[in-house]
């Protein structure tokens, strides 16, 4: 088989269609675009990849093709038409999305964040927003979806903002560019310290629409229910049922010591010859040979008092 065959058959397997014409392979994404690799050496082998527009005569001078890799495997051929297609599903999905083309998210106005390309956002409820981030994880198109309450004065904030701008210098007037970093710094701090909730992420994006649509409709009820928790919050006692915590707790409040008592307590030594002098210690070595006298003549008179007992029968 030849190079491009064994490409065809790989994109096969993976459930991508492609067709083979002369030395250059096709491999549609979209209706109006298609990567072509072209053969520039059959014995190395390798291949160039670009995107172009489809079903477009090679005569046509408007014809423009960018070349976008440069291939030397079939691995790295298959891999690299999965990351563009990839990468223009992501895309299109973000377009679908800026001009509302579903009529499930017809309600809802989505703009571009001006930090990450690859992030849309769209107002809902009262005071708060979607935030969809679309981007390509490990070759597979990814949508991530974020409910954000925003604060109560986020609205006020951003006034008094621009106030505070323009009062600085009376002639200012806001360009479209100033407006915008103005309201991403602003936007920034308040969704530092707003409430979330996570959505989830989507591959299926026939899903994400209408996971879009359920959010737009619940937002005010979310809105409400989220509310911030107090840092000062308690939390609540644990008890030790079993006890095992007392045996470390001491309470010195029935019972206090003063600096001296407790020196004198740590300066206690356990040695025997502090405990004991010498004259003690035999002391205590009689005792206890008395003691053992004493034992040894208990026992012989308990013998004899069994002898004569045993005479008398």
């Amino acid at each position: 088989m030849s190079f491009f065959e064994d490409i065809a058959a790989s994109l096969d397997r993976d459930g991508i269609e492609s067709r083979v014409g002369g030395d250059t392979l096709f491999v549609p994404m979209t209706a109006a675009l298609e990567l072509q690799l072209v053969e520039i050496d059959p014995h190395l082998p390798a291949a160039n990849v670009y995107i172009a527009a489809a079903d477009v005569a090679e005569d046509d001078d408007d014809f423009e093709a960018v070349l976008v890799a440069v291939v030397f495997s079939v691995e790295d051929a298959v891999a690299a038409v999965a990351e563009h297609m990839a990468t223009d599903q992501v895309i299109t999905v973000l377009r679908d999305l800026l001009e509302g083309t579903d009529e499930r998210i017809g309600d809802l106005e989505f703009f571009h964040d001006h930090l990450n390309p690859n992030q849309v956002r769209a107002e809902v409820g009262d005071n708060a927003e979607l935030q969809v981030v679309v981007e390509a994880v490990d070759g597979v198109p990814r949508a991530k979806v974020t409910f954000v309450a925003l604060p109560e004065d986020y609205d006020d904030v951003l006034d008094d903002a621009e106030g505070e701008l323009w009062e600085s210098d009376g002639d200012a007037e806001l360009s479209e560019e100033d407006r915008a970093r103005l309201f991403d710094v602003i936007h920034d701090e308040a969704v530092a310290d707003a409430e979330r909730l996570e959505l989830g992420s989507f591959t299926d994006f026939d899903r994400l629409f209408d996971v879009l649509s359920l959010a737009a409709d619940q937002a005010e009820d979310w809105e409400a229910q989220l509310v911030p928790v107090d840092d000062d919050f308690d939390e609540p006692d644990v008890y030790d049922l079993f006890g095992q915590d007392d045996a470390g707790d001491v309470d010195l409040d029935d019972e206090e010591l003063d600096d001296e008592e407790l020196d004198d307590a740590a300066d206690v030594d356990l040695d025997d010859d502090a405990l004991f002098d010498d004259d003690d210690l035999d002391d205590l070595d009689s005792l206890d040979d008395e003691d053992a006298d004493e034992d040894d003549a208990d026992e012989d008179n308990e013998s004899n008092e069994n002898s004569a007992e045993h005479d008398r029968h």
